[in-house]
């Protein structure tokens, strides 16, 4: 549960209190470096969605021409920068979405490109703390959120931060917090250590639901039901059993109970289940999750049932050392 001194808001995409632009020209301006999925989940709708008071200008730039290329095919509304140079020019936020395994590369080009200026750095790469974009960039404001892949259709939640040591103008607030809400519901906390925790519930989540949304649709098949039977069964499903357990505010364990005839045929599968650990699989998975995203910032990962006291594991990954013991290279 989160303590009473963090900060918790939660909003959908909701347009913000409208106000004058600060940027030249009253235009609101954001320069994407890197153009993938999560990119494009957000400049979908920032090209319709009026910001302080107008519709914000988007650049972008990735160094994949493939990429790139389709981006400004799907989006004629976004303008494609021929250099990182171009992008991030009188930015007033700049939205880092590249992989977590090249922020050095990109550290060192984008560095003299923002050293005279103090734009906002919008980062949505999971594992990266605030702290590395600091001395990287040079840059003190900086922005952490980790959002999810149901942001591509406005499903998605986002949990954010910002550096308590900057200062931030009210403003650029509604700039960072608009363009996450445009992917669905945005949740600001104040502790950066949140943002780890998020990486492994809602970060990561979607994959252990498509995890077992596919062993369901298998388990299915393997009954007699044609594929697209199975899935359109599971889809609705779990999407309406969401929507039910969201309208009822009823705790998760009333609901199943309320399924769960005595001696019935839910009873015998909630008891495969609970036989096979599943909570606990569970939940060991999203602590796992946790933990490497602790160890992708450098942190100690020596956390959760069974891990806060003895030496800290060398790597959650044992098949990466070699074959002496040591962590290979």
């Amino acid at each position: 549960m989160l303590s009473a001194s963090v900060r918790l808001h939660a909003r959908r995409a909701a347009a913000p209190v409208l106000r004058r632009g600060k940027a030249s020209g009253g235009v609101a301006k954001f320069a994407f470096v890197g153009a993938g999925a999560m990119a494009e989940a957000m400049i979908a709708p920032l090209q319709t969605k009026p910001i302080l008071g107008s519709v914000p200008e988007i650049r972008f730039f990735d160094g994949s021409k493939a990429v790139a290329d389709r981006m400004a095919h799907a989006h004629p509304g976004a303008t494609r920068a021929l250099t990182l140079g171009d992008c991030v020019e009188d930015a007033d936020v700049i939205v880092l979405c590249t992989k977590p395994q090249n922020c050095d590369a990109v550290f060192k080009d984008l560095r003299p490109l923002v050293a005279a200026r103090n734009p906002v750095l919008l980062s949505i790469l999971a594992g990266v703390p605030m702290a590395r974009f600091v001395g990287g960039l040079g840059l003190p404001k900086i922005v952490r959120s980790m959002p999810n892949t149901p942001g591509q259709i406005g499903a998605g939640v986002t949990v954010w931060t910002k550096n308590a040591d900057a200062a931030f103008d009210e403003d650029e607030l509604v700039l960072c917090r608009a363009s996450l809400a445009a992917m669905g519901v945005e949740i600001f906390v104040a502790d950066e250590n949140f943002l780890d925790m998020a990486t492994s519930i809602s970060g990561s989540g979607p994959a252990y639901v498509f995890l077992l949304i596919e062993a369901m649709v298998d388990a299915g098949v393997q009954e007699g039901f044609p594929r697209d039977i199975a899935t359109a069964l599971v889809h609705q499903t779990i999407l309406g059993s969401v929507q039910y357990a969201i309208a009822s505010g009823e705790h998760p364990a009333v609901l199943k109970n309320s399924v769960t005839s005595p001696a019935g045929t839910t009873a015998s599968a909630i008891y495969t289940l609970e036989r096979g650990q599943f909570r606990t699989v569970v939940q060991d998975a999203i602590w796992a999750c946790y933990r490497r995203s602790l160890e992708m910032g450098g942190h100690s990962s020596n956390v959760g049932p069974g891990r806060a006291t003895g030496p800290r594991p060398a790597t959650e990954f044992p098949d990466f050392r070699d074959g002496d013991g040591r962590e290979g290279k």
